[in-house]
């Protein structure tokens, strides 16, 4: 199996399994409850995206470019699980996310053998800060901390060829996020996110826009569009991407500051 066709398929693979690795941002809270009481958030939530940029997976592997649509990339897709949680006291804000998706491909060759292809990614942030401004329509949040990748690919023909790629960073990120109330059942969020310097990747950013229905006391419905660019290099790897397309959210919110 030539390199560049090992290339194009995980590079292909790798591509997907980096969605939803960036919290999607919460509902607008109430103003009742206790003030001094936690509130808390829990959001399962997908991201409909396309990608375009460059990938190369293993050293000395030549670059692949990259343009697919979000319909192309889930061919490949086996399992994917995304949930972003929220807590708040007072001015004090903590966020989680975690997700983990598996993709495998099976592509025929010459002779009557077929390369395998399989990919699995999970990835953690954390994040803490300050509700900088507070109104009763609108909150200005100020937030830190780390997000951490662990990317899998292995490529195997039976009997000719079997090649694996680890990866794993920490990029430190800087946020920041609007929340601005509508009217009684419609808010919106804006989120902007900068980090890398260096340090893991070597610059990451991303930009979210969402609309927020308030369903009930305790559930949100959450429809925006999120755009997200990031540049990892590491002793021959590569992987410089921009991912863009639109989410969709359900926020359900308890707590005794609620």
């Amino acid at each position: 199996m030539s390199t560049r066709f090992q290339t194009k398929r995980v590079s292909l693979a790798m591509l997907l399994l980096v969605v939803g690795s960036v919290p999607l941002a919460q509902a607008q809270p109430s103003d009742g409850g206790d003030a001094d009481g936690w509130r808390f958030q829990a959001t399962p939530y997908v991201w409909m995206s396309g990608m375009d940029g460059q990938v190369r997976p293993f050293r000395n592997a030549p670059m692949a470019n990259v343009d697919k649509s979000f319909s192309e990339l889930m061919d490949s897709l086996d399992a994917a699980a995304f949930i972003t949680g929220t807590a708040r006291r007072g001015n004090f804000v903590l966020q989680a996310d975690v997700s983990h998706a598996s993709t495998s491909d099976s592509t025929p060759l010459p002779m009557g053998i077929a390369a395998n292809v399989n990919v699995r990614q999970t990835s953690a942030t954390v994040t803490a800060g300050y509700a900088w401004m507070t109104t009763e329509r609108t909150g200005i949040d100020l937030m830190g901390g780390l997000r951490y990748w662990d990317i899998n690919a292995a490529v195997n023909v039976a009997g000719v060829v079997s090649a694996r790629s680890d990866s794993s960073f920490v990029d430190p990120i800087a946020a920041v996020r609007w929340r601005q109330s509508l009217a009684p059942r419609w808010s919106s969020v804006a989120y902007v996110d900068v980090g890398g310097f260096g340090v893991g990747s070597d610059a990451t950013w991303q930009v979210l826009a969402l609309a927020n229905y308030q369903a009930s006391d305790q559930l949100f419905l959450s429809m925006g569009y999120r755009h997200l660019r990031v540049d990892y290099r590491d002793r021959g790897k590569r992987l410089d991407l921009a991912m863009s397309g639109p989410m969709l959210g359900v926020t359900y919110r308890f707590g005794a500051g609620l």
